[in-house]
């Protein structure tokens, strides 16, 4: 019987047209700045910055060739400036296991904190949490807060010695000298395409809000989000959240017909965690928050650790790290 690999085409073509329409709406932005103006540039290109995050998502699961390598040479620039795309995708797949998922220790995405946690949090920052809980604050501060997460964390491991998340970082530079050198001999400031980066990463933010809850049951807590407009096309259909959990080497052409196919079954298997749009997203959520930020299937016990206030500081868009890991979710 042939293998799954050898069944997939050496060239999956509409990721590879993505992957061209992306640079290729990068370099006009950046050709045409003088025409266009720096205030109509910038959010032009975070939007083409999205998409190439987008689409190192896809590459992280497999995609467009069945060359891992061929696939991440693609993508190697660092066209988002912040996030080394390395690390993106060791986090990001243990993510995938999905036992773990909202597991604020387990889960490297997970917006949710140990109540434990929670309740020694000062005042100031209990408000920075909650207003990162709506969406508007997770656009505006979510992309600082999981910076500083990231770059926290990564900082303590390399003072460990761990020399794969040492290697994302020193691929991360390399995969921002062409970007930079670019930009600078384009009419956009480099600050102004920082601030674009910025942007970019807050578009990400509205796809993520919404992707999981807190549910007792494993397959309730990825949700269906029905949407087939812009929003969905620069998240590249990952809004059918979670048939892509249930299949993560499909490509994201493939979501939505395997969503339509099954739509009845998808739903009973989440516990119908599901929205029509992103616009029923914004109206219900833009100044609401969806969750606490404790996660409401912890235990409240006693941490059997001390909290560090380095860990408060640097996990306000994961939980820290500081507390004894035995408190899960009940059904983890």
């Amino acid at each position: 019987m042939p293998s799954r690999s050898s069944l997939r085409p050496l060239v999956e073509w509409p990721t590879l047209g993505m992957v061209a329409l992306c640079y290729g709406g990068l370099w006009a932005v950046l050709a045409w700045t003088d025409s266009l103006g720096t205030v109509l540039s910038v959010p032009l290109l975070a939007v083409f910055i999205a998409l190439h995050s987008s689409l190192q998502h896809e590459v992280l699961h497999g995609h467009p060739f069945r060359s891992q390598a061929l696939s991440e040479g693609l993508i190697f620039p660092a066209v988002g400036l912040f996030v080394p795309y390395l690390r993106f995708k060791d986090l990001h797949l243990k993510h995938h296991h999905d036992p773990d998922l909202t597991d604020p220790y387990d889960d490297p995405e997970s917006n949710y904190m140990d109540p434990v946690a929670w309740a020694r949090l000062p005042r100031w920052l209990r408000a920075v949490y909650r207003f990162n809980n709506l969406l508007l604050g997770r656009m505006v501060l979510g992309p600082g807060l999981s910076l500083w997460t990231l770059y926290v964390e990564d900082a303590a491991a390399i003072m460990r010695g761990e020399a794969r998340v040492r290697q994302a970082y020193v691929l991360h530079v390399l995969g921002l000298v062409p970007v930079l050198v670019i930009v600078s001999l384009s009419a956009v400031p480099l600050w102004a395409y920082a601030v674009a980066a910025y942007l970019g990463f807050s578009l990400l933010k509205i796809r993520t809000f919404l992707e999981h809850r807190a549910h007792e049951k494993v397959p309730g807590r990825t949700v269906i989000i029905e949407d087939r407009g812009p929003l969905s096309w620069l998240f590249l259909n990952n809004n059918f959240h979670s048939v892509h959990h249930c299949h993560p080497g499909v490509p994201w052409y493939r979501l939505p017909a395997i969503f339509a196919e099954r739509r009845a079954q998808f739903l009973e298997r989440n516990r119908s965690y599901f929205y029509r749009s992103y616009g029923e997203l914004f109206r219900q959520f833009f100044l609401r928050a969806k969750d606490p930020v404790p996660h409401p299937l912890m235990s409240d016990a006693p941490a059997l650790e001390k909290i560090e206030t380095v860990d408060m500081l640097g996990a306000l868009d994961q939980s820290p790290r500081g507390v004894a890991s035995n408190h899960r979710p009940k059904s983890v």
